[in-house]
């Protein structure tokens, strides 16, 4: 039977393995072709870090039960949630991240604190992990329509005074608490306010930064989960930690970048602090366009430009836009997909979309791409999309969103914008697109008037 030292020198090694085996596995996940694989060696990484963690366990049926709970549960999940669910879907598993790396400190507090640096580690492993829970809880409810409160209410008001409140006795539980008689139980506070400060993180953070939002918050989770390794000296939890700390911050600088504005602003200010404009406004007569008529003009265009939002995604119209775009390039038109990096309500949204419809990678162009061609398009085909194609944010130094880089469709040729409503996007402001010259909506469920439209090319 192997002693001690032999099962600590394997675990080790194995934890080095899965370390490298998720490296890889996230590197390959850059590539839609793949990423699939890179996906499935990230897993196995993990099932053998825990399952070699279960080595030497005094009863590691526990550890065994809860891994096959989890994948049940997660199984469940995964085959069951809609594409259009799979924002509140990230946002939840962020949370419970962090809400695992939150009790893993309020344990290793419970065991004995030996010094000052093992207990500032304890408190920024809770306090990180808690703010993610709650946080994440949120957004989850941000995403999923089931929580509308106002910015301005008195319950956001109060939670972000509490948010603020936490962080100052953060700071106090790191550099005072501990060198100081204290005659109350300080740590059972801070349990409380980093929960409730969560809440006021999120709350008063407007729909339209949810991307950013959620991403920020798996940063979060990744640096908890690294926190909780150094607590542990668990050397794969650090680096799988760090991983996706580093990488969670780099894609939310890179999403801030992309709507031209710093994380603080996004943040701590905004969309609702911006002066109003006259994008709020209707600001002119909306030209209508039928399905038949839409597809004379297609028929005719060399090029289109398709522009997916949200939209697509509710309408599940992803299968319906690959199968138009096929007969498009049948008929001699050249098709490309805009993606924004903050289409949709998760990084990346509209690309899981694509891929799923088996829409090829090497047609999907970023505004930086499309933009300085775009007077060369014929039609722009805006699925669902409304801010990041919103023309306030270059025209309107007024506008609450003016700056934000955009997909300048609005410098086509021919515009359809295929929308339910006249109803403003995520971020509440109204689009001008919808009046310009030469714009033409199509009002209805995006699925069903792209089917229209397929029927009209096959007829």
């Amino acid at each position: 039977m192997l002693n001690q030292i032999d099962i600590n020198t394997i675990q080790n090694l194995i934890y080095i393995i899965a370390s490298v085996m998720f490296i890889y596995g996230i590197k390959m996940l850059g590539k839609e072709a793949t990423a699939v694989k890179g996906n499935f060696i990230s897993a196995l990484a993990m099932f053998l870090a825990v399952g070699i963690t279960v080595v030497g366990v005094i009863n590691p049926l526990i550890i065994l039960g809860g891994i096959a709970l989890g994948a049940i549960v997660g199984s469940v999940i995964a085959i069951k949630v809609k594409m259009t669910s799979i924002p509140e879907m990230v946002a939840l598993f962020n949370g419970f991240g962090g809400l695992a790396t939150f009790f893993i400190a309020w344990s290793e507090h419970n065991s004995g604190i030996e010094n000052i640096l093992q207990n500032s580690l304890v408190i920024l492993t809770l306090a990180i992990g808690g703010i993610t829970f709650t946080g994440s809880l949120i957004a989850f409810g941000k995403l999923s329509e089931r929580l509308k409160i106002d910015k301005a209410s008195i319950i956001t008001k109060t939670f972000t005074t509490i948010f603020y409140a936490a962080i100052l006795y953060l700071l106090a539980s790191l550099l005072v608490f501990p060198l100081i008689d204290i005659s109350f139980d300080y740590f059972t506070i801070l349990i409380i306010l980093v929960l409730l400060a969560g809440i006021g993180f999120v709350l008063p953070i407007g729909g339209g930064d949810m991307p950013v939002v959620i991403s920020l918050l798996n940063s979060f989770s990744g640096i908890a989960a690294a926190f909780a390794g150094l607590l542990l000296f668990n050397n794969v939890l650090i680096v799988a930690g760090s991983l996706v700390g580093a990488s969670g911050l780099i894609l939310t600088i890179i999403m801030a970048k992309a709507m031209n504005r710093s994380i603080s602003n996004i943040l701590f200010v905004g969309y609702a602090s911006a002066s109003k404009s006259s994008s709020s406004k209707e600001q002119g007569e909306v030209k209508p366009i039928s399905v038949a008529d839409a597809y004379l003009i297609l028929e005719n265009a060399s090029s289109v430009l398709v522009v997916p939002g949200y939209g697509m995604a509710v309408a599940q119209a992803q299968h319906t836009v690959r199968e138009l775009g096929e007969l498009l390039e049948e008929n001699g038109t050249e098709v490309k997909y805009g993606i924004h990096p903050v289409a949709g309500r998760m990084p990346g949204h509209m690309n899981v979309l694509l891929a799923e419809a088996n829409v090829p990678y090497d047609v999907l162009v970023e505004p930086d791409d499309v933009n300085p061609m775009m007077d060369t398009v014929d039609v722009a085909l805006v699925i669902g999309a409304n801010d990041v194609v919103n023309p306030s944010a270059t025209e309107e130094p007024g506008s609450p969103i003016y700056g934000m880089p955009i997909i300048e469709v609005n410098n086509a040729k021919t515009v359809f914008v295929l929308k339910r409503s006249m109803s403003s996007g995520f971020a509440g402001v109204q689009n001008p697109l919808f009046f310009k010259e030469n714009t033409r909506m199509l009002f209805g469920d995006a699925k069903e008037s792209i089917s229209g439209l397929v029927s009209e090319f096959k007829d």
